[in-house]
């Protein structure tokens, strides 16, 4: 899967972010930021796909701000399988409701979502690195739980097609 509707952060959470990319790689972590293009914002991804048409995506959310300037705070560590490293948010109610009128909009409009990301299924992550194994656990981890919680607000939305390296505002 290469696109997503990506929401960001506030400026003073993505730096941190930025930084915490930055102390992983220092430790021989690789992060988000040395990954295909090299050009990923630290976000949340409320939808996935294998393509995901802009166009489509922004007429199924007419009326609906694909970010609402939510209030979250990323406070713990998590891990998918396969070595996805991650910040997770605190339970938000409002985040929840929101990515359920998300999916429930997209849906209507014919928009494919990934089943990992449907209500029910979807865990809101802040992904960290892709190949996180092993005792380089030990390493990440540390330098995580420096950073937490990290209290943010998202600010913006685009849908990101990483295969091609596109981004479309929201």
């Amino acid at each position: 899967m290469v696109a997503a509707l990506e929401l960001y952060f506030d400026p003073k959470a993505q730096s941190r972010v930025y930084t915490l990319w930055d102390a992983l790689e220092s430790v021989g972590v690789p992060s988000l930021r040395a990954v295909t293009h090299q050009r990923h914002r630290p976000h949340l991804s409320l939808a996935v796909a294998d393509s995901l048409d802009a166009d489509a995506v922004a007429a199924a959310l007419d009326g609906l701000p694909a970010a609402p300037p939510l209030r979250l705070s990323l406070s713990y560590v998590g891990q998918f399988a396969g070595g996805v490293l991650f910040l997770g948010p605190a339970a938000s109610a409002e985040l929840a409701a929101h990515h359920v009128e998300v999916i429930r909009r997209l849906d209507a409009a014919g928009v494919p979502v990934a089943d990992t990301y449907r209500p029910g299924a979807w865990v809101p992550h802040c992904t960290l690195s892709m190949i996180c194994r092993g005792e380089a656990i030990s390493r990440a981890v540390p330098r995580c739980m420096d950073v937490l919680p990290l209290e943010l607000t998202l600010s913006g939305a685009a849908v990101a097609d990483h295969g091609r390296g596109l981004y479309t505002p929201l």
